[in-house]
């Protein structure tokens, strides 16, 4: 692979500075190989001159929690679970190509079927189709009866669309089964349903797991090398999944200010998925669905509690719960900006942030030496509009250019 120099208009480099005007970037064999002022950074002999000195530079995005065949059912999950694998492949390909045409080029996937996303990774890294740098979890882990697919003939066998597992050794069982299908995460539905709000303005639901259970999920997941993310909605799903010592919270709608402060105490990540809230509620609001209306008013409450905690925010979108073709992921940053976020702090949900989530620190996230080659440039400046990161122009992943305005 060919030397690259990047000339950079101004660049944020993900490494704790300020962005610098007229930096170099310089690109050896997919990597990071210098990164300085252009006045003093060689450009090496025979390299390839990008000339990005009108636009704003930085590395690759990461959306932390993304769905990749999954398409939103307005409520008919059992509509995915009829489809073949193929199709759903297909989709997913697709999907990849317009995301990582969007800068984004790193993704956590939230849960697909049949371990599809185990597969897309290996076609990734094979390099047999474009996409995103991928992690992946495989189906999620649910107990018997709390998972939305419920209620066939009692004589029949329905996939659910989840794993289930019972009990602390049945959930060991399944977290190795996962793990032996080369998932990189584990995910457990902390709750699922019997939503309601509570007198102070926070929602809950029963559990979805026992202490054991869960417990035994993490304890496995985490001496095997995975970590593990919960989806959490509520207070008790929080609480038992903090308690259980996840890796990070997922949705997070309803997060008191003593469970913040638990989660920064504890590292626990919070991925708020602001988009799909910002898509779903109003739809579901209108078919009935009585806290539906007071989403989004709840979740800004538990976003500014996670804030003032400390705890640690990551970028996700939850996209396929909302249309891949209709929302920009990069919305997501315009609506953290508007729950307080300075444009700065958006772009390291995305960036530092999400690269010590994933465990990825120096590899991704940045632009520094020994990094991966992922940048992307825009013309725009997204520290003063953050929207800006709607319309990236320039995108590499690996060292390779995957979209170019030139």
């Amino acid at each position: 692979m060919a030397v690259q120099a990047i000339r950079c208009g101004r660049l944020f480099d993900g490494t704790g500075g300020a962005p610098v005007r007229g930096a170099l970037v310089v690109v050896d064999d997919g990597r990071i190989s210098a990164v300085g002022p252009a006045a003093s950074t060689p450009i090496p002999a025979g390299a390839a001159v990008l000339d990005w000195s009108d636009r704003f530079v930085m590395p690759g995005l990461v959306d932390a929690h993304s769905h990749i065949s999954i398409v939103p059912s307005d409520g008919d999950q059992i509509s995915q679970l009829r489809q073949d694998v193929v199709p759903q492949a297909l989709r997913a390909t697709s999907n990849l190509r317009r995301d990582l045409a969007a800068g984004t080029t790193t993704l956590r996937v939230m849960t697909e079927e049949h371990f599809l996303d185990v597969r897309v990774r290996e076609a990734i890294d094979a390099g047999v189709i474009p996409g995103p740098r991928m992690r992946v979890v495989g189906p999620a882990l649910s107990t018997t009866g709390t998972y939305p697919i419920l209620h066939f003939r009692p004589d029949w066998k329905f996939p659910t669309g989840v794993m289930v597992c019972d009990g602390a050794d049945g959930c060991r069982k399944a977290v190795r089964e996962q793990i032996s299908y080369g998932t990189d995460w584990v995910k457990v539905y902390a709750n699922t349903g019997g939503l309601h709000l509570t007198a102070d303005g926070y929602v809950d639901s029963p559990p979805n797991w026992t202490k054991e259970e869960i417990e035994a999920v993490v304890g496995e997941a985490h001496s095997r090398g995975r970590k593990v993310a919960a989806h959490a909605r509520s207070d008790t799903g929080v609480r038992l999944a903090v308690a259980a010592g996840v890796d990070s919270i997922e949705h997070g709608d309803s997060i008191r200010p003593e469970m913040a402060a638990e989660m920064a105490r504890k590292g626990i990540a919070f991925c708020p998925t602001l988009t799909v809230v910002r898509y779903v509620s109003p739809i579901r609001a209108k078919e009935g669905c009585a806290i539906c209306s007071q989403s989004e008013k709840i979740q800004a409450k538990s976003f500014a509690n996670c804030r003032k905690a400390g705890v640690k925010i990551v970028m996700g979108t939850d996209a396929g719960g909302f249309p891949w073709t209709e929302i920009n992921q990069a919305k997501e940053f315009g609506y953290e900006v508007e729950l307080g976020m300075t444009p700065i702090e958006a772009i390291r949900t995305a960036t530092t942030n999400a690269a010590e989530l994933l465990g990825l620190t120096g590899q991704i996230g940045q632009l520094a030496k020994g990094a991966y080659a992922d940048v992307v440039a825009v013309s725009g400046d997204p520290l003063q509009d953050v929207k800006a990161l709607e319309k990236v122009d320039f995108v590499m992943k690996d060292g390779k250019v995957v979209r170019s305005p030139k």
